[in-house]
């Protein structure tokens, strides 16, 4: 699971990249950017030890 939210943090990334590229409204740039800010998260989350 976690490789999976790295790769869509990846993805979003791209996307805020191309975002910044086009000229898009910050709102929408800093929309996608904390989506990859909570992917790459939640993918650093899922490699911590813990109970399970």
């Amino acid at each position: 699971m976690a490789i999976a939210l790295f790769a869509l943090a990846g993805i979003l990334v791209g996307g805020v990249i191309s975002l910044v590229r086009q000229g898009a409204t910050k709102f929408s740039i800093a929309v996608v950017a904390v989506l990859a800010a909570l992917a790459a998260a939640g993918g650093v989350a899922w490699l911590i030890p813990g109970e399970s």
